[in-house]
Formats: structure tokens, sequence, C-alpha cells
């Protein structure tokens, strides 16, 4: 049966949204109207480890497959980070993803955090501060950290096309879609070693070039997420949960020891599903089928995800969860910023989404449920460790109602920071537009077309190319076009 999508522009106000919801079996907290500055949620302080930020407002890392092949800064990456500073937010989630190492970029353009880069990366969080101030005066109370990575099973350092992968176990699933072909792709202990050292080395240029903290990236199915999963990995690094757990502990502990001072987040993936694929008995005629789980039902009980049942793996379960929290929480973690699932195999439950990227699949469900779905998840985990602060994910696809939903879920508690993604690529000031005037402007609101992700998923850069003139009137948006029209 093919569903059919009801778009968010057709609900006339906040009362049509609630109808919706009810409509559809979720509830999503959302305010009338959004209050002014004096009282509205989203501007108030917040306070973490001796620092004040000066809102609720966060920037999720975006990459813009636009660096130097060498790794380095370009213009158009200077032009992103000072769009973040004009947004008006004052938590700064990585800006962009940086690689550790030249093998661990997820692209030929990837920013790498070296000794050759550092400069050059002190400069680019320079202007995102300079753009703050020039739009919002005040910058003492702006907190930008950088988000550390090695993409692990997505790794393509050297050919936009061409998957190098690094595994840190055999995928049924997953091995045959990313080229992993042999035992060799799967990393041994040793060589983890290393790698837990190229951590702490990168983090140190961080703290060099001025980041308050860095984030030790451990979402989306890249390396640190995956070991979470490696269950049926031998070794230190894999089958118990201690194990498990190793590696991204391993390198929070090395972080501290190098960079003395510098503060640590940690980007998670609270929880996974099976890979979902194209229902092919749903395609139409230019569009893809609607997503459905690719079969696994010979692979019972299902290890190969954190954060679902292993007896039932459409099901979500937060025990493991909640455990790591706490557990990064007794080494000095204090922020952390909820995800879900991969961008690469199960994109719905991340990036809800009207219209999906050109390796998705097109709605099986209301997006808002994935929606409701990251707001439950963010109120529970918040409930389980009030000690932390965390920044909630997934809110992009609620258009002009992402204001008065931000506002309800700071204001209930559920969340300390709301996380604003590729709606920002757009329209960077949409949620303080919509405090400061009572209302944001519709042209510019992301309507989740998803070329931000075509784009490279097909080797070119990542923007905004239906509603940002910078984008709309590029080389690449003429290739786009062509692309999309032979998909």
């Amino acid at each position: 049966m093919t569903y059919k999508l009801t778009k968010i522009t057709s609900f006339d106000g906040v009362e049509a949204f609630r109808a919706h919801n009810t409509h559809l079996g979720i509830e999503i907290g959302i305010d009338d109207h959004v209050s002014d500055p004096k009282d509205c949620s989203l501007l108030k302080p917040a306070y973490w480890k001796g620092r004040t930020i000066g809102n609720r407002i966060a920037i999720q890392p975006m990459e813009g497959w636009d660096g130097t092949t060498t790794g380095g800064v370009t213009p158009p990456m200077i032009r992103r980070w000072e769009r973040f500073g004009e947004s008006g937010a004052k938590l700064i989630w990585g800006g962009e993803a940086m690689a550790v190492r030249p093998d661990g970029r997820a692209n030929p353009n990837q920013l790498i955090i070296n000794p050759e880069n550092a400069s050059a990366i002190g400069d680019l969080r320079q202007r995102l501060v300079d753009s703050h101030a020039k739009h919002y005066g005040e910058t003492s109370d702006l907190v930008i950290g950088f988000q550390l990575t090695h993409s692990g099973r997505f790794c393509r350092p050297n050919d936009k096309k061409r998957w190098e992968p690094r595994v840190a176990y055999r995928h049924p699933i997953l091995d045959s879609k990313f080229s992993v072909t042999s035992d060799a792709m799967v990393w041994t202990d040793a060589q983890l070693d290393d790698l837990i050292g190229d951590y702490a080395a990168a983090a140190k240029i961080a703290h060099e070039q001025g980041a308050d903290f860095v984030d030790i990236k451990s979402c989306h199915g890249y390396l640190l997420h995956e070991f979470l999963s490696g269950f049926t990995r031998t070794g230190i690094y894999g089958g118990s949960y201690e194990n498990r757990t190793r590696l991204i502990t391993s390198i929070i502990k090395a972080v501290q020891s190098s960079a003395p001072g510098l503060e640590i987040g940690v980007r998670l993936s609270a929880f996974d599903t099976v890979p979902f694929q194209p229902n092919p008995e749903t395609a139409e005629p230019g569009k893809q089928g609607q997503g459905m789980p690719s079969s696994y039902q010979q692979f019972m009980p299902y290890v190969y995800g954190f954060g679902l049942n292993p007896n039932n793996p459409l099901e979500i379960d937060l025990t493991e969860t909640k455990r790591l929290l706490a557990d990064l929480s007794k080494l000095g973690v204090g922020l952390v910023n909820l995800s879900a699932g991969s961008p690469y195999y199960t994109p719905h439950i991340l990036r809800p989404a009207a219209y999906p990227p050109s390796d998705g699949y097109q709605p099986h469900e209301d997006p808002l449920i994935s929606v409701a779905r990251h707001l439950s998840v963010a109120r529970e985990l918040k409930q389980s460790n009030p000690q932390m602060m965390f920044v909630g994910s997934g809110y992009s696809y609620l258009q002009e109602f992402l204001p008065n939903v931000a506002q309800h879920q700071v204001a209930q508690g559920n969340v300390d920071f709301i996380g604003m993604g590729r709606m920002v690529l757009s329209y960077p000031a949409q949620v303080m537009d919509s405090v400061h005037r009572g209302t944001s402007q519709r042209k510019l609101v992301c309507r989740t077309f998803s070329d931000c992700t075509t784009a490279p998923r097909n080797g070119l850069a990542s923007g905004c190319y239906p509603l940002d003139e910078y984008y709309k009137k590029s080389d690449d948006a003429r290739r786009l076009k062509e692309i999309k029209a032979n998909l």
C-alpha cells in the first residue's frame, strides 16, 4: 500500500498541526505562540562547566564537501561558518566534522585537523566569532566546539565515488552496499591504539586553536558509533558492553591527558534500527519506492545495532544508551548531542523529510512520527541523566512550527538546547527572527528538499540549492539539476 504524505505547508496554524498529530497518534508539544525575548525559554542562558552559554540554540555540524584536497579551508566553508555566527546560536557544535587523519575522511574534500591546517581552522573559528559579534555584539557567552571524527565504514578519502571502508566488524547487510569485501578492512586492536593517539593529537590542536570543547563523534554509523554495536567482534574492543565502549572511553581519557582544560562533548546516535531500502512495489516513474526494512529475519537475534531490541530490531531499547551516558558523565562529559541511526541506511529516523535524497527512499510514514520519536527519546534520556546537558536533533521537518515546538521542549526541560541542522543552510536566523520579530520569512524556511544531501552523494558541494542564492546561481546547481533529471 502506498503512503500519501500530508505536507506541513497545508496546516493553517498550530491547531491544525495539533489535529494532524492527534490523527497520527503522536504528541508533539507545541506552544501557541513564541514568547517575546524576555520570556522566551530559547533565549535563557545555560550554565556549563563554569561557562555561560547565552541561549538554548545550537548549530549542528554540517560538512560541505568543499574543502581542499589536503583537508584545508576554502571560501565556501568560511561563508558557512560566518552564517553560523549570524544565526544567533550561542552553542556551535562542531561547525564541521574534522577528520583526525586523512584516511578517515568521508569525502576527499573533508576538513582534516592536523598541524598543516591548524592555523586556517583557527581563523575559521575567528570568522564565526567576528560574524556573531557583528550581528549580536556579545561573544563572551558563545561556546564553540570542534567535531573530531573517523568515518569508518563510510570512508571515501581519495575518490568521491570509491569507498575505502575501515570497519569495526563485518555486517551481514551493510558490507555489500559499502564495499567491505575482506576481514583486512576490520581494524585490529593494535591499529586502534594508534587511532586513539590520533584523536588525542587532534584535540590538542583544537585546544590551541581556541575550541572550547571537542566532540568525540559517536553517531550515524561512523566508526565510534559502529563500535558500540560490535557484539560479534572479538578482542578487547568487542563483545561485552565494557569492551564495546572501550574505544570511546579510551579516546576521552587520551584527550583529557593531551589537552588539559579542554572540555569534551559527545554526539551520539541514541538508537538504531535495521537498514532500510526502497520498496520496489511502491516505486513510481522518477521516484524511488517507499522505505522498508531490509530483510533481517535470517540474522536473528539481530546484534548489529546500538539502542535496539535484538529480538525485535525495529524496536528501540535505551538500556545501554542510558548506561553509556552515565559512564560518560563519570568521565566528565557533561554535554551530549542526541541523534539516531545513520543517513546512509536509515535517513528517515534522523533527517525526517518530505523529499528524499537521491540514495534514499520516499516516506513510508509521516515524517512527524520520526520527529516525535526524537523528542520522546531525548526527554527520556534527559530524565535518566539530569546532570547532563542535552542538545536535541531532528527539528528541521517542523518548518514554520519549529520555533513553537523548540520553545515548548526547552521550557518543559525535555532538552537543554535545540539543535538546528540543515535548516541553517537556507535560513540561519529563523529562530531568532521568530523570537524578535514574531514571525519567520516563509520563503527562506527549509522544506527538506534534501538537495543538501543529494549533491554530495553525487560528488558536488553541499548547500541549499533551492533557497540560497549563493548555491542557486552556482555551476553545481546546473550539474545537480542534470543529475536529478537522470536519476
